[in-house]
């Protein structure tokens, strides 16, 4: 771990508060202001819908001003969002607050790219570990956002709009941590260098596989984390016991990122994937035994390190699958693939767990853990069948 490596694991960590206040907070705000029940989540959707139409333009800031800078446009973009999110709830403004979070998606496209450029800031034989401890930054996410979001819900008259000025402080706080990381400079393109078109890269089976994996994986991951703060409240549990489970889970997110690259070089990517497999499924069973508070806390956490194995090692596949030429426009692909689904799921979230109950919610998330249970049987197969070489 060199110095810009842990500077961009603080990064990491300012930008998994942000997102763990979100998930805290923009549920509640929305039941609160939304004019419907079921639309109680379209804050938390409008962030993931910002990030899924911000991929191609985050892809050519990239380009244009390299990984810092774009970075740090980012980070303005976060800020000022924070700041426009606070007021529509202090003006108890509904579609305000949904317009600031898609706003705010920019944000979320740009810092999604923190762990590929982990692995630009590290020898070649180091990736894995790189990837997975920049991840582990997100433990400081899992510490200060359900914290922050419960310490500052009361700064003013109006409930947590001072939570989203403490997250317009947090962006402030990157910014200054990015400005001192140095990055690779960004690959000049030449006539003839250009690597291969999208689609050809898209058509590989492992890219392929990296992206179900990785949507998928996090897709469920959302869909039951967006609604567990609700479904707490309708179990007439208190919000500090919402946001201790929501600690507990991005603690079971990020806490393994210091072995889980370790892991994957020792035993493989795929197998490190399966046991991550294992504990969606686990979770999945735990959640559907009761709605105690230490059954929302053992389901979180599974979930959290299941997500960590699965999304640690679809990012991992990933990076076999294009040339320096070629990162910025695969991972803006593999990036909206991510977008896309947590947009599904964060609308699905509300709407189920509002309409539906928490039970049908968790019966339905099997559905998408078994299509990521048999994209890494596929990708298996396919390496089997491959011809050896002589």
């Amino acid at each position: 771990m060199n110095r810009n490596l842990w500077l961009l694991t603080l990064c990491q960590g300012l930008f998994l508060t942000n997102n763990v206040t979100f998930i805290a907070i923009n549920g509640l705000v929305g039941f609160s202001l939304a004019p419907r029940g079921w639309m109680a989540t379209l804050p938390v959707m409008g962030y993931v819908v910002g990030g899924a139409l911000s991929t191609a333009l985050v892809a050519r800031a990239q380009q244009r001003f390299g990984r810092r800078g774009s970075f740090q446009i980012g980070l303005v973009v976060a800020l000022l969002s924070a700041l426009v999110c606070a007021g529509a709830v202090a003006t108890a403004n509904f579609w305000l607050l949904c317009a600031a979070t898609v706003v705010a998606g920019f944000y979320s496209a740009n810092a999604t790219l923190y762990r590929f450029a982990a692995a630009e800031l590290a020898k070649p034989d180091w990736r894995e570990k790189a990837v997975s401890l920049v991840m582990a930054g997100g433990l400081i996410g899992a510490v200060i956002g359900p914290n922050l979001a419960a310490l500052t819900r009361g700064w003013f008259a109006v409930p947590f709009a001072g939570a989203y000025i403490a997250l317009a402080l947090v962006a402030l706080l990157a910014m200054a941590l990015m400005h001192f990381i140095s990055f690779p400079p960004t690959p000049v393109k030449q006539a003839g260098t250009q690597g291969r078109p999208l689609g050809e890269i898209m058509r590989q089976p492992i890219f392929i596989v990296a992206a179900a994996t990785g949507a998928l994986s996090y897709g469920v991951m959302n869909l039951l984390m967006a609604a567990t703060p609700i479904a707490m409240q309708i179990c007439s549990l208190p919000f500090e016991q919402a946001a201790l489970v929501l600690e507990w889970h991005v603690i079971g997110m990020f806490a393994p990122g210091f072995f889980t690259g370790h892991l994957i070089r020792r035993f493989g990517t795929l197998p490190i994937m399966a046991v991550g497999l294992v504990l969606y499924f686990a979770c999945i069973g735990v959640a559907l035994s009761g709605v105690e508070l230490h059954h929302f806390v053992a389901a979180l956490f599974m979930l959290g390190i299941g997500w960590n194995f699965l999304f640690t090692g679809s990012t991992t596949l990933s990076l076999s699958a294009y040339s320096a030429q070629e990162k910025d426009r695969a991972q803006g692909a593999l990036n909206f693939c991510v977008f896309a689904t947590l947009a599904v799921t964060s609308l699905a979230s509300g709407v189920l767990v509002t309409t539906q109950g928490w039970q049908l919610l968790n019966l339905g998330s099997l559905v998408p853990v078994l299509l990521t249970g048999a994209a890494m049987l596929w990708l298996l197969r396919v390496r089997r069948a491959a011809p050896r070489p002589a």
